[in-house]
Formats: structure tokens, sequence, C-alpha cells
């Protein structure tokens, strides 16, 4: 099959969750198909919307269409009438037989339409909330004074959104707050009604959880005959052959973005209440304000605890296992949003590590309490720290129960790449 792949960014500038599946996909998928990726690059100094054909680093035979879309320009934006027009001739070229959507994210939602009128049929697998909710993540930006910092939001309301996640761009000016409401409330309730025309016109949507599943359904509406469950598959023999390199103190791991989103600050937060006779390891891409923030949240703490942090590169998705599984006892999970389907978590759970995650979500639909590792309340600094010192006092505990596993099998071992990809060229070939 002629396959085109759609996705907001692809590793190695993006190394985000759903990116790095997406590569993850395509690299099985090339194997017996014609694989295209149509992708973004954030240039500033190069033209809007410029073309870069280029391979994939390790299977040259996908190839890689990445469009030129400055974010600090187009941040908010979800169509590109003249990126249409140039995606329009690129698949009139290259004629795919199958779309595979995995995020439209500062690409453009009207990209759907061009694909629908070639009778191209579409598949979208669902990795957040961006259909539904603008933010991608029912995270308030701005919420009320006396709310907590970004506080959860308990669902898609246009006037809400303007107010607690738009609000930002308002003048300031409090005489003309009422006309800004007004404006930012009918820019979201345009934005949601284009959302909802574009899943008008996707066969298939892919949930890689239950829970992702059924929100869907309940929350936007999407009709049952739509959805299809399938976890993300992996490739078991990058994920193989881990052996804890040292006998240091019981040692904490933490991937991922430096995002409020995904919880570090909780996390670091949370360590600090920890005995002496434990280290906590943080790896990830530096982001330049980020990164400086969460570096004055652990400069507060006592100069001990400061000492058994450690801030770690961004690793190799490859390398995974020499660079990071070998030097943990557990992998934790602090995101503050509701994840559906961390990869991170599989990834854990196949190198036999336990992993401890909040109690809601996909985080907890993977992670069963005291069986493959451990749940603290979500959001809750103290519950956390209850459950890692759990485990620094009980390291055998611990190896017990990361030898678990996946607990969706019966012998542990997490969706194999080779099978994902079958179950995906079948939804594939249905629609052929």
């Amino acid at each position: 099959m002629r396959i085109l792949k759609i996705i907001h960014g692809y590793p190695p500038h993006y190394n985000a969750g759903s990116e790095v599946y997406s590569q993850m996909l395509c690299h099985g998928l090339a194997k017996n198909n014609e694989v295209h990726v149509l992708t973004r690059e954030e240039n500033p100094f190069a033209e809007d919307f410029t073309w870069n054909i280029t391979q994939d680093n390790h299977h040259p035979s996908i190839t890689l269409h990445k469009i030129n879309i400055p974010l600090e320009k187009y941040r908010y934006r979800y169509q590109h009438p003249y990126l249409d027009k140039r995606v329009e001739s690129f698949i009139d070229r290259i004629k795919p037989q199958i779309v595979h959507i995995g995020h439209l994210n500062h690409l453009s939602t009207s990209l759907v339409d061009i694909i629908a009128k070639k009778n191209i049929p579409m598949v979208y697998t669902l990795h957040d909330y961006w259909l539904m909710c603008p933010r991608g993540q029912f995270i308030q930006r701005n919420p009320d004074v006396d709310s907590p910092l970004w506080s959860l939001c308990d669902g898609q309301k246009n006037k809400k959104c303007a107010t607690y996640c738009y609000s930002g761009y308002f003048s300031g000016n409090k005489n003309e707050n009422s006309i800004d409401i007004a404006y930012w409330t009918n820019w979201v309730k345009r934005r949601m009604h284009q959302m909802y025309q574009v899943a008008e016109k996707i066969k298939y949507f892919i949930a890689p959880s239950f829970y992702l599943y059924h929100r869907y359904i309940t929350d936007f509406g999407l009709p049952p005959h739509k959805m299809i469950y399938l976890d993300y598959g992996f490739d078991l023999d990058r994920l193989s052959r881990r052996q804890r390199l040292s006998k240091e103190d019981f040692t904490f791991g933490y991937i991922g973005t430096h995002i409020p989103a995904k919880g570090i600050q909780l996390l670091i937060q949370a360590f600090s209440r920890l005995g002496d006779n434990c280290r906590l390891r943080i790896w990830g891409r530096p982001r330049p304000q980020n990164t400086a923030g969460l570096h004055v949240i652990a400069a507060k703490l006592p100069s001990q605890v400061q000492s058994r942090i450690e801030w770690l590169p961004e690793y190799s998705n490859e390398k995974i296992i020499k660079t990071v599984f070998n030097h943990v006892d557990c992998i934790v999970v602090p995101s503050i949003w509701v994840e559906n389907s961390p990869l991170v978590i599989h990834e854990a759970l196949q190198a036999r590590i336990p992993v401890i995650t909040a109690n809601i979500g996909g985080m907890a639909e993977y992670v069963h309490h005291e069986i493959n590792g451990l749940l603290f309340e979500h959001r809750n600094e103290k519950s956390l720290s209850e459950q890692m010192q759990r485990l620094v006092n009980h390291p055998s505990w611990a190896k017990k129960l990361g030898l678990r596993g996946y607990i969706q099998s019966p012998d542990g071992n997490i969706p194999s790449q080779k099978d994902h990809v079958a179950e995906i060229e079948k939804i594939y070939k249905s629609l052929l």
C-alpha cells in the first residue's frame, strides 16, 4: 500500500509520545509498504510553508515531507489555506491509498476536506483531547485567582475556554473585558465547529486506551462504530536485556518533556519528603525557561536533597535501556493532566521496572496498584511521596512488582511492533 502519515512533528526534532509512536509505526509499515510522512519544521529564518524533503534517519525508505510553519507566528491557527493548496498538489503527485492522521495541531484541519474530496480513506489515532479541547489536555491556562495553577477542566464549553484559557490574549482593559470574552468565545465556537466537521470525514478513530475510547464517545459524541481500541506497539528487542548496573541507593527516574503538564514540579517536591537513601534522575530535552523554573524549585530544597537530584540530557529512543533503564529502580509518571496511554509506562513495564503513577485515566489503566506498580492520588504531593517511600523501604518488593510487567497480557509483554502493524494494516485493507 502507499500510505501517507500526517503528524505535527517527527523525530529527532520532536520526541514527545505521538511523534515517537508515529516513527515506530512508520518503521513497521515501511517493511511492506511505501510510506510518506507529512510533518512540520519551525525555521523562522526561512519563508513560511517552504517544503523540505528528507528521509528518516533510521529508515531511508521513509520519505519525510516537512513544511515550514514557525510556531510563534501560527501558534493557535488551525487552518492554513496556502498550506492546503500546496498539500493538495502533493497528494495528487504521490497518490496515497490511505491517509493515517496522528495529529493536526500546528498543521491545518482543512487538509481533511482536501483528502475527503479525493475519496481517500482516513484513519485518525487519538493521542490526547485536542479535537475536543482547544489546548489538548483539559488543563486551564488562566484559572480563577483563587484556583490552583493549571487547574483541571471538567469539560469543553466555549465561554469557559475563552475565560480560562484565552484570557491571556485579552487587552487587559477591564472596560473591554466583555468584548474580549465575546470575541474568543466565538473563536472557540468556530474552532469546535470545524473539529466536528473533521470528525465526520474520518472513517475510523483509533484509541490507545479504553479510557480515551470512552471519553471521546461520551464527551465529544464520536459514534461507537467509528471507534477502535488498539494499544500502541513497540520494538521489543529495543526494550530487552535490561540490567541494573549499580548497587547505589534506590533510584527513581523521570523521562519526558519539561512542561508543567508532566508534573516534574510535583515529583521534585514529593522526592524532597523522602529519606536520604534514594536518588532522583530526570531525563529530558531542556526547555530554557521551563527547565530554569524547575531548577529554581529544586534550589529551594535543602542542599542534601539537591545533591541527590541529577539532571540528565535527552536520550536516544533506540538506547533507552542502556541510557535510562539500567540506571533506575523505578519510573515515576507524575503527570498533572489526565494522560491516556503514556509510552514511558509501556516501555518501563516491558523492561520489568515498576511504575508509580496517578490513579486516573490511562495511567491507572496500565498500572494496577500493588500488582505491577503503585498508584498515588492524582496531583497529591504527599500521596506520591508516600508511595515512593514504600519502594525505598522495600526494594525487593519493587523488583517483584516490576517483574509482572504489562497487566493486559499473561506473560507481561507489551504489544509488539510487528503485531501492532499487522492490526493497523488490517484496518487499512478493510477500507480499501
